[in-house]
């Protein structure tokens, strides 16, 4: 369909001039013509007709050409004036374009001219049309940006909200204060499924009565959302199709948003307006977003309750563990105390009797011999409940003197070397080598390796403990022994409790295994590390390393 030309208005009282301007030079080019006589035809047809362009003649009767354009201007029509003016009226034509005249024509006059002028007013008129077009366009595309931006800042703020917030409360005001926000809508409230129930409460509201508002936290039914918690899809309703339910009291446009967690429906946002004005599909996707937060909440908030509960659980468990630890080492300690004195009794006793052990009958030396076995077997046996209870202390970190601590371990196996006839020797730092550690349990382990060194050494052999810093500054004690060796295959087997090397050239030796493994545990505890180097032919060093103390202490 072809685009109609422009509306042009002629207000001229002489037919000739009228007649070439409208017949004969426009028409057949397409213009829509209208026509006026006088000035006051020419500004109720203005009114009217809205023209693009109008032609008039300076000199019309009564009001003139002037007096046209000064109405116009009045009235707040903005339209642009050819004026016409005859030779020698230059004057009077000037006039005019301070009165706002866009063009002029010169009668007489050809059409060629009156199209030239035309074209040229129309050309400005498209322009100033498109202009408006534009503007109107962005003005609209700003509105919409506006509100996608409005849109985007409150899900980004209901999202900050569910991932800042346990206060479920103060989150459901939000995301309603959300809705509201984006949607323009005037009420909106959101119900929750009770736990275990079919019923919903109402758990947040937005200018609702105060008859409805006094019933938050408790069981509301608004006569539509149970549709939705059935469907758990969706619903929006408005106008008369609204006036069945009850909820049409509240607003005359309503929308429903069910929230769904795992495909059941557990919550409804529920959004009125007071016309009945209907929510577009757009909203229906950001309420649904809105609505997907809400789920995530309380997915959340049950996930929190669940860990709260396990982590109380296992405070619990720890407590109790911590209890009976306690209580077995208090066990342990006083079942060492209490054989501790009559072992050393006893043994003072053995010793005695040692020497004079040879007087004895064969079947006496016999007797002798096992009561001296099974003595020795419950001293190890009490040593280990030793180390067990204090392995089980939980460290006291201080800084100890590691130099003093080697020399004290060295005299007091210093007799017990003497008896298996094993050379003790060290190798310390001019200096003092601090650690930083729990004095008494660094202590034991340092005594249950030296225990090992010499009774699983040869005879004639050589315990050596040696003291450096590894490359960090912390401290690492070696314990050498000119032992049978420990195969490489058994290494890290040796530190598991209750393991013995089964083996010809150690069997004579009894214990319970659990000497390296408790000083494993302690070293570890202590923050340090404990390794083995040894081949089955050759020496055995037992290494360890402890944290060096603070610089503060140093």
């Amino acid at each position: 369909m072809p685009t109609q030309r422009e509306r042009i208005l002629i207000v001229e009282q002489d037919p000739e001039i009228s007649d070439l301007i409208a017949r004969q030079a426009l028409k057949p080019l397409g213009y829509q013509i209208q026509t006026a006589e006088d000035a006051g035809s020419a500004i109720q047809k203005s009114v009217q007709l809205s023209p693009d362009v109008i032609i008039a003649n300076i000199n019309l009767p009564g009001l003139s050409g002037k007096d046209l354009l000064v109405a116009l201007s009045s009235q707040g029509i903005d339209i642009p004036v050819i004026v016409i003016g005859e030779d020698g009226m230059e004057n009077e034509v000037i006039r005019a374009f301070r009165l706002g005249a866009t063009d002029y024509l010169s009668w007489p006059f050809k059409e060629a001219e009156v199209i030239s002028a035309v074209e040229r007013v129309v050309k400005q008129v498209r322009v100033q049309r498109e202009r408006a077009h534009l503007a109107q366009e962005l003005q609209r595309s700003n509105q919409k940006l506006e509100q996608r931006i409005k849109e985007l800042t409150t899900l980004f703020g209901v999202g900050k909200a569910v991932t800042s917030t346990t206060n479920q409360r103060e989150l459901f005001e939000n995301i309603l204060n959300g809705a509201l926000y984006v949607t323009n809508a005037d009420r909106g409230w959101l119900l929750l499924r009770q736990s275990k129930s079919s019923q919903f409460l109402l758990r947040a509201y937005k200018n609702l009565p105060k008859t409805i508002a006094s019933k938050l936290n408790k069981p509301w039914d608004d006569g539509i959302s149970s549709l939705v918690a059935v469907s758990g899809e969706t619903l929006t309703i408005h106008g008369k199709a609204l006036q069945r339910f009850k909820v049409s009291k509240l607003g005359q446009s309503v929308i429903v948003i069910p929230i769904n967690v795992q495909e059941k429906t557990i919550g409804l946002l529920v959004l009125t307006r007071k016309k009945p004005e209907p929510f577009q599909s757009n909203t229906q996707r950001l309420l649904e977003a809105m609505s997907d937060y809400a789920s995530i909440s309380l997915v959340n908030t049950r996930l929190f309750e669940a860990l709260e509960r396990r982590a109380s659980s296992l405070k619990q468990s720890v407590e109790i563990a911590q209890e009976s630890e306690r209580v077995q080492s208090e066990i342990l300690k006083n079942i060492s105390c209490e054989l501790q004195t009559p072992l050393n009794t006893l043994a003072g006793y053995i010793n005695v009797i040692d020497d004079d052990a040879a007087r004895l009958p064969n079947k006496h030396k016999e007797v002798f011999q096992e009561i001296k076995e099974k003595l020795s077997e419950l001293t190890v046996v009490v040593e280990a409940i030793t180390v067990l209870q204090t392995a089980n202390i939980p460290p006291v970190f201080a800084k100890i003197n590691l130099n003093e601590m080697v020399r004290k371990t060295i005299t007091d196996f210093r007799e017990q070397a003497q008896e298996k006839v094993v050379a003790l020797s060290t190798e310390l730092p001019s200096e003092p080598l601090y650690a930083f550690a729990d004095f008494g349990q660094v202590e034991s382990v340092l005594a249950a390796l030296f225990s090992n060194a010499i009774k699983f050494n040869k005879q004639g052999g050589e315990v050596t403990v040696r003291l450096a810093r590894i490359e960090n500054g912390d401290p690492h004690v070696v314990i050498i022994n000119t032992g049978a060796g420990i195969p490489k295959r058994l290494h890290k087997k040796i530190f598991d409790p209750f393991y013995q090397i089964k083996d010809t050239t150690t069997s004579s030796y009894k214990g319970l295994g659990i000497g390296l493994a408790l000083a494993k545990k302690i070293i570890i505890s202590q923050g340090g590390k404990i390794w083995v180097k040894s081949e089955s032919d050759g020496k055995t060093e037992f290494h360890f390393t402890l944290h060096r103390p603070p610089s503060a202490t140093i």
